[in-house]
């Protein structure tokens, strides 16, 4: 059985795929798991990418006060489950953080493959493209814990 009390999810930036997926977790989730995202290469709080917030805001959540957060030891615990986008993301972190424990992709953790897209460089239509992929991940995630709880 499951039994973590938050989701943190994580991106590289943690300027729009963590922030939404965890706005949109917030949003849906009937449980008392609470998300919260990070970044990986977080150099100084900033604010979320301005498509992110544009897409954000047309389907109702507000990143207009989000600042980016870096990943951090203290983040891990038994309890946390940790969601990342990619691969790549994963395995970095398992390399780079000692305390690092229950880190799946999202992808992975909804038994699906492959990584969560970047919409970064892209235009709005793009990044709405990618919110509407992120929500119905993020929709078989909140699935899978109350399923497990």
């Amino acid at each position: 059985m499951l039994t973590y009390h938050k989701v943190i999810f994580v991106c590289r930036s943690n300027t729009c795929r963590s922030p939404l997926a965890a706005e949109i977790f917030n949003r849906h989730a009937d449980t008392d798991i609470r998300a919260e995202s990070r970044g990986v290469i977080v150099l100084f709080p900033e604010p979320a990418n301005p498509k992110a917030v544009a897409i954000g805001k047309s389907k109702g959540i507000s990143l207009e006060n989000h600042r980016t957060r870096q990943l951090e030891e203290k983040d891990f615990s038994e309890d946390v489950l940790v969601l990342v986008m990619s691969d790549k993301l994963k395995e970095g972190i398992y390399a780079d953080y000692k305390e690092a424990v229950n880190i799946y992709t999202v992808k992975e953790f909804v038994n699906e493959t492959g990584d969560v897209g970047d919409p970064y460089g892209g235009d709005l239509q793009a990044y709405g493209e990618f919110y509407e992929e992120l929500e119905d991940l993020v929709s078989k995630v909140i699935a899978r814990l109350n399923s497990e709880a």
